[in-house]
């Protein structure tokens, strides 16, 4: 019985190494592959305490090998929510992207501890779910689970918590994004996110993405490398 069980452990260590293989060399096709893309965002908050809205409509572009920008084309609502927290986020996102930065962000296993959870469905696709929690502390970084595609090894869905609280006055933050697949390629379809505040109470922000257009090539491009 002990044998047994040692062996099916064993066995599903391999299963997460070969994942996590799989995992790195998707993600480095598609840094070397994606040529570049854009899209149409739309940032909304709601604060429920002061009963506060705030909206950005951008425009966010991609260039390899991970930079972004951003172009506001309409905004709405609290012009202090707008500056103080949806522009922020913009540029964190900035941040995230520049080349001194961005290795460290990747969710990949040397950034992160993975445990393999087991399967399920994701949009009528099969999925690993995999439990992450980060080697280091960086305010990118997340703990939580992630659903990796089986077929290709894109991350499909994300479940999780900042892995470093961005301040002592926000507490319980979490975070649920779930992406949309284009050709061989997962990129964001939304993110919701929900925080409480001792200052500023219940605040939710919802990052719909919409409109992309892909380089030419950078789908059937990351398709041959794999």
């Amino acid at each position: 019985m002990v044998a047994a069980g040692l062996c099916c452990a064993l066995s599903f260590g391999a299963q997460l190494d070969d994942i996590l293989h799989q995992m790195e060399e998707h993600d480095r096709a598609m840094s070397a592959s994606l040529e570049g893309y854009s899209c149409v965002r739309r940032y909304a908050l709601v604060n429920q305490r002061f009963r506060k809205k705030a909206e950005l409509n951008v425009r966010m572009t991609y260039e390899a090998p991970g930079h972004k920008k951003f172009e506001v084309l309409s905004e709405a609502g609290s012009a202090v929510l707008r500056q103080k927290v949806l522009r922020p986020m913009l540029d964190a996102e900035t941040e995230a992207g520049r080349d001194d930065v961005r290795p460290h962000t990747r969710i990949v296993a040397s950034n992160y501890q993975f445990k393999l959870l087991g399967e399920q469905l994701q949009q009528g696709r099969r999925a690993y779910v995999l439990e992450v929690s980060p080697k280091t502390r960086n305010k990118f970084l997340i703990r939580g689970r992630v659903w990796v595609d089986a077929e290709n090894f894109g991350i499909i869905r994300v479940e999780a918590a900042p892995a470093q609280n961005p301040s002592i006055f926000i507490h319980d933050t979490r975070i649920v994004q779930q992406s949309s697949r284009h050709g061989e390629i997962w990129l964001p379809l939304f993110n919701h996110s929900n925080t409480d505040s001792f200052l500023f109470g219940h605040t939710e922000v919802t990052i719909d993405s919409s409109d992309y257009k892909i380089s030419e090539g950078s789908v059937h491009t990351l398709d041959t490398a794999r």
